[in-house]
């Protein structure tokens, strides 16, 4: 598979099988998440593994999953992420213009594990103040985002975008994704 092919076949993904990703794949995929660019090399961004089960289990209530379908997007019993990367921004380095940067980084996790076989969902909607309690997260750290991990036990289609962008499933429980036309968003030189 080419790297464009790769792009093109990674989903979101909210079902997971219940086996571990070894902690060798979730340093790479941090490796990978900090050779990123970074705006004027300031490289603000720190990164919590969360993995051991104990962890894990207290993380995923104060995550939001899905919100167009909640709760049917939600992972279901059996099916929650084996593993979590909490993506930090240490405000003392960098406190404003830091998303570019987290961006990147976080594409660049998300894709390695794709081409692990490993599936993401990357999280902005989480409960802020209970995981940075949890964590014992210092108050100079913002929390941005938080990236679910583990081997896909769902296939999301891409659907061409009609009169809504909002996802759904169907009677199958497949999950659908709307996405914009190619012809409608790409303009040649002038708009």
């Amino acid at each position: 598979m080419s790297f464009y092919e790769l792009i093109l076949s990674r989903r979101s993904i909210r079902q997971f099988k219940p086996e571990p990703v070894s902690t060798e794949i979730l340093e790479r995929l941090v490796n990978a998440a900090r050779l990123a660019p970074s705006a004027a090399n300031l490289q603000p961004l720190e990164f919590i593994i969360v993995a051991e089960p104990e962890f894990r289990e207290k993380l995923f209530p104060c995550l939001k999953w899905a919100g167009y379908i909640a709760p049917e997007g939600n992972p279901k019993p059996g099916h929650e992420p084996v593993a979590y990367i909490v993506v930090l921004v240490n405000l003392k380095v960098r406190d404003k213009g830091y998303e570019w940067d987290v961006g990147a980084a976080v594409e660049n996790m998300i894709l390695t594990a794709w081409v692990e076989g490993i599936g993401s969902c990357w999280l902005l909607s989480f409960e802020r103040d209970k995981i940075q309690e949890m964590l014992k997260i210092p108050v100079n750290y913002k929390i941005d985002s938080v990236l679910a991990l583990g081997y896909p036990d769902e296939k999301p289609v891409v659907e061409d975008m009609e009169d809504s962008l909002k996802y759904w499933k169907d009677k199958q429980e497949c999950l659908h994704v709307p996405k914009r036309k190619l012809k409608d968003i790409i303009h040649f030189n002038i708009f």
